[in-house]
């Protein structure tokens, strides 16, 4: 939102009331308040009739600042709000004897918050003796407009800095230039709209700012201000956070430890999803064809997904199979099962008229209402559909008890779609402001499904695939990327979304493989295959056309069984990755800009990714194989041969970094190279995601340095996890376990060797 007409003129019919001056600051125990008039006071009579802006800082953690700005306070809060986490450390708050002695200041860990007594009003947020962001004279503003009154904030922003972020947007990754609104909308991946929306941005300056509001938030990433970030909410306060790195990967941690960390995710969701796809016509005979065709054609398959027609039409949602199509649920669930196969079922939080659930909702009070009392509905998706009150605790359980019924028929997980358009025209049982439940009903639904699916299976067992989130809602993985064309231009397009995502604190992240719209033609489907079985969840789903392989050629099935195979083998490195995810909020694949923040060139890439911390991957845009990536310094190693000439000035397998590199590859390929100094386990298993990581795994050593040394610990999966430490000196690598069972390996330099058991591996690599 705008509200300004250039630099020097507000817009017709606005207002703004900006501090210009500190009258006082106050330090409480762990805070710093300051009183800024809006204009200068030089005499008692300058007080009278003059609005005063109330800035209070704090600090929820070390290293985090937060900042309230208010106008009037007198104001009604119904509510909801983000949970933050608060974990204080050490905070220190000084001031100065009297006003132009010297800044007032409130430090937490290696962030400071220094604020001006005199002259103009001026913020500046510094750490290791740099700052970091100010806010100065105009950055401040309580605007008065015809939709309303509004506060803002505006960040400084430097020369060369690039802002990231703001939730899963399809548009340009670096938002720089751009206006966006933090407000959940169904719009596809081809617009500016997004299913994701998180008012969250992070810079390579060293730091990220967290806009602590549900309710829309409206961002000027240098566009009103060129040399500012501007951040807007409705209302008469705005509260924010400012969080300090250094690196994007630590402000990412102090984020979700603010926000929600990720929780685990099992094993075998990183396996191949296959869907019966939307609008297609299918039945318990089509899923079985589809999954004796994936085992006749040696394809591992993990889940099946059946999407929204395991219910009957105008019925969606009452949680009951269509018997017409599935007249043994039970049954069929059972024989998925005996085929080792995990069951997915799609729901969302409405209650089309129709369903048998609408009367019973409607009854006892569960169905969100409008202003008169009646049940909230429209005719937009389902006839007559009304809208579950999730801020209805008996509406929460009751909800949940018509999934646990699938639960118990044999249901494994849910597609946890819809929750974007959520009406503003309503009442909430408890009161909650509807502005602000557009987002936050996202967070609420998952939560409901996610929790009812931990309490069911246990930790680490539950996952859903949620198309709507907002700020907290990465506590709830999956996401998926929600509805693409099937295009290499919405190929492209889902990547910078779900970077963008990777860098608001969402750790794993999908997308639809072929894309949903329309049918891709065999170079499109062949080409994101490779890509979606080298993001952290995988699955083969379209709109009104199946997603088998075999339905676009015999090339495309070799392909999927290459990828799929692969991804298997790779469980003991994504293990360790979605390790870091839990523990630390760094996303399973990340931006090039996430592990080289120090690089120029990686800060503006979004056609490739690093999948965890070893692994680089650029997918092919393109049918004729032809692909540019940008590969940061050191000489990087292959992990899959490239096909044709732009590859082979790489040498033995390694390719030299510092540079842009332009190559072809087949669809049996795609640029897939290991960081130097980085050591891969890869299982010695590629039928299934879901097995014992340690046992025979092999220990993949890429151009390791001279006095290199690193402890490795591969995790269990369903076995027990195994320590290694691997070190180099001069020409001898040494690897030693303790604990390692027997067939474990070692390869490094086109040298290979396996041990019986705990003990020492030991290669030379000179002769």
């Amino acid at each position: 939102m705008r509200f300004t007409d250039g630099y020097w003129q507000l817009r017709p019919g606005v207002g703004m009331l900006r501090p210009r001056d500190v009258d006082a600051v106050e330090a409480g125990a762990d805070t710093l308040t300051v009183y800024a008039p809006t204009a200068p006071i030089i005499r008692r009579g300058d007080t009278l009739n003059r609005p005063v802006v109330t800035v209070t800082f704090d600090a929820p953690a070390d290293d985090v600042i937060g900042v309230r700005i208010e106008h009037h306070q007198g104001r009604r809060d119904p509510g909801p709000h983000f949970a933050v986490h608060r974990e204080p450390g050490a905070v220190k708050v000084v001031t100065p004897q009297a006003l132009g002695d010297g800044p007032a200041e409130l430090t937490s860990g290696g962030l400071t918050a220094r604020v001006a007594t005199d002259g103009a009003w001026q913020v500046d947020f510094v750490a290791d003796g740099e700052v970091l962001t100010s806010s100065s004279a105009r950055s401040i503003g309580i605007a008065t407009t015809p939709e309303g009154d509004f506060v803002h904030e505006q960040l400084a922003l430097g020369v060369g800095e690039h802002v990231y972020g703001l939730g899963e947007r399809f548009g340009a990754f670096v938002k720089n230039g751009q206006s966006v609104d933090v407000w959940n909308e169904d719009g596809g991946t081809a617009s500016e709209q997004a299913y994701k929306n998180v008012p969250f941005y992070l810079t390579d300056r060293g730091y990220g700012v967290f806009v602590a509001h549900p309710e829309r938030v409206s961002f000027e990433v240098g566009s009103e201000a060129v040399s500012r970030t501007q951040f807007s909410v409705p209302g008469q306060s705005l509260q924010y956070y400012v969080i300090h790195g250094p690196t994007p990967a630590d402000i990412l941690r102090r984020y979700t430890a603010l926000t929600g960390r990720p929780a685990a995710v099992p094993a075998w969701s990183y396996g191949l999803w296959l869907s019966t796809s939307f609008t297609t016509n299918y039945d318990e005979a089509t899923v079985t064809s589809f999954i004796d065709g994936m085992a006749e054609r040696d394809i591992p398959l993990s889940v099946f997904h059946f999407d929204c027609f395991w219910m009957r039409q105008f019925h969606w949602c009452d949680f009951v199979w269509d018997p017409a199509t599935f007249p043994d649920p039970e049954g069929m669930l059972a024989r998925l099962h005996d085929r080792g196969l995990k069951v997915c079922v799609w729901i969302n939080p409405y209650i089309a008229q129709r369903s048998h659930l609408f009367r019973e909702g409607k009854e006892k009070g569960y169905l969100v209402t409008t202003p008169d009392g009646d049940v909230w509905q429209w005719d937009k998706w389902q006839a007559g559909m009304a809208l579950v009150d999730f801020t209805n605790p008996d509406a929460t359980a009751w909800y949940q008890d018509k999934l646990r019924v699938l639960l118990d028929q044999g249901v494994d997980c849910f597609k946890t779609d819809f929750g974007e358009r959520i009406p503003t025209d309503v009442v909430w049982h408890d009161g909650s402001d509807p502005q602000r439940m557009h987002n936050y009903y996202a967070y609420l639904y998952n939560e409901v499904v996610f929790g009812l699916l931990e309490r069911e299976r246990g930790r680490g067992e539950a996952v859903v695939f949620a198309r709507s989130a907002t700020a907290g809602t990465q506590s709830f993985p999956v996401h998926w990327g929600g509805d693409c064309e099937s295009t290499f231009v919405s190929m492209a397009e889902s990547l910078r979304g779900g970077l963008s995502l990777s860098l608001s604190g969402f750790g794993y992240w999908s997308h639809d493989i072929g894309g949903f719209e329309g049918t891709p033609d065999p170079a499109v489907f062949k080409r994101w295959t490779a890509f979606g079985l080298l993001s952290s969840h995988s699955r083969l789903h379209g709109s009104d056309s199946y997603r088998v392989p075999w339905a676009f050629d015999e090339e495309a099935v070799d392909v999927l069984r290459r990828f799929t195979r692969l991804k298997m083998s790779l469980m003991p490195y994504l293990g360790q990755a979605a390790a870091q995810v839990e523990s630390d909020g760094t996303p399973l694949m990340r931006a090039m800009v996430l592990e080289f923040p120090g690089d120029p060139a990686a800060c503006t890439v979004d056609t490739q990714y690093m999948l965890g911390d070893s692994l680089l991957v650029a997918p092919v845009f393109r049918a004729d194989g032809r692909v540019s990536y940008y590969l940061p310094e050191g000489e990087w190693s292959r992990l899959l041969p490239a096909l044709a000439d732009g590859a082979r000035d790489a040498g033995a397998g390694t390719v030299r970094g510092s540079r842009w590199i332009t190559e072809e590859h087949g669809f049996d390929s795609l640029p897939l190279l290991a960081r130097p100094g980085s050591v891969v386990p890869v299982g010695a298993h590629d039928h299934r995601p879901d097995y014992a990581w340690a046992e025979g795994v092999t220990l993949h050593c890429f151009e390791l340095p001279d006095g290199f040394a690193r402890d490795v610990v591969v995790p269990g999966g369903t076995g027990e996890p195994a320590r290694f430490t691997v070190r180099r000196a001069g020409d001898t690598v040494r690897v030693t376990s303790t604990d390692a069972p027997a067939g474990w390996g070692v390869e490094i330099a086109g040298r290979s060797v396996r041990a019986e058991g705990p003990g020492e591996v030991v290669i030379a690599l000179a002769g």
